[in-house]
């Protein structure tokens, strides 16, 4: 099997190739890649739901204390929007890093779930985790890719080829997963919900109590279910979000530090410069300049 997924790669590293670098809409509906060096900022963001596959290189992606690290014999999950700092490396022979992605529909989903056999809709683990690929998933992802050379079968082939894809990752380990965030009633849905919810209005001062009662449960209950699911508190994922937004406003819009800060909900720079260290390593207005540099050296 191991012969047929090198094979399997190859073959869509094929596909993928004609890619120029950075990230690239495919034309695919949903379906995204990425390319060679991708600016630091830009890896450190909110990520959408999705299903991303390396196809070269690696990747490791931390959400709060937990950092997974994958590569073309892996694939990623992320069921819910998560504030996550990415890292792209090439491979081995120095090859660029080369990934595709599909980003998760949880009406897609339903309807797909809907006409198979009951399976279990909790999930009692993180949002986000790491599986090996398949044969079979890797020919479902050679099919829609193979769509961009056609563009005329696209809107003929791509539903059924993305169901695909969501059905083998169904039958995989990460099956659950899917199967809670397409359930609407599940505790990963409800929670879904007021992820959206912080995330819409990050700026804006956070009332937890107003957040469970959305997600019809208790305060206690909401920040266990919180905390497991995206490995951050409520206030910490609130925190994150403001903070990666802030670096973006610096580095790709040339903001100062102290419009960044109060741009994102911040009533104190010196606060934010502390937690902003924190996170990032650096004091803000050093490290946009360190990251502006370098992106004029790529």
């Amino acid at each position: 099997m191991e012969k047929q997924i090198d094979e399997q790669m190859a073959r869509l590293r094929t596909l993928a190739a004609p890619g120029r670098n950075g990230r690239l809409e495919t034309g695919i509906p949903r379906v995204a890649m990425v390319r060679g060096t991708i600016p630091e900022h830009e890896l450190a963001t909110v990520y959408e739901p999705m299903i991303n596959l390396i196809l070269q290189g690696g990747k490791s992606m931390t959400v709060g204390e937990q950092t997974f690290d994958y590569d073309p014999a892996t694939y990623f999950v992320m069921s819910v929007e998560l504030p996550a700092v990415g890292v792209i490396r090439s491979d081995a022979a120095g090859a660029p890093y080369m990934a595709v992605a599909l980003t998760l529909v949880p009406s897609i989903l339903a309807e797909l779930i809907a006409g198979l056999p009951p399976g279990c809709a909790q999930n009692g683990g993180n949002a986000f985790s790491v599986a090996a690929v398949t044969p079979e998933l890797l020919d479902a992802w050679t099919r829609m890719l193979g769509l961009m050379a056609h563009p005329e079968d696209i809107a003929a082939l791509a539903p059924a080829y993305e169901r695909e894809i969501l059905y083998r990752v169904l039958q995989g380990p990460h099956g659950s997963m899917l199967r809670a965030i397409a359930a609407p009633d599940s505790a990963m849905a409800r929670l879904a919900a007021a992820i959206a919810w912080i995330r819409r209005d990050f700026n804006l001062p956070l009332r937890v109590e107003a957040l469970a009662d959305r997600a019809a449960m208790s305060v206690s209950a909401f920040h266990r279910h919180f905390k497991a699911t995206t490995s951050l508190s409520p206030v910490q994922y609130q925190k994150r979000i403001r903070l990666m937004h802030a670096r973006t406003l610096m580095v790709a819009k040339g903001s100062s530090v102290a419009a960044a800060a109060y741009d994102v909900g911040y009533e104190s720079a010196t606060q934010f410069s502390r937690e902003y260290a924190r996170l990032f390593g650096m004091a803000p207005l050093r490290d946009a300049a360190r990251m502006l540099a370098h992106m004029r050296n790529i």
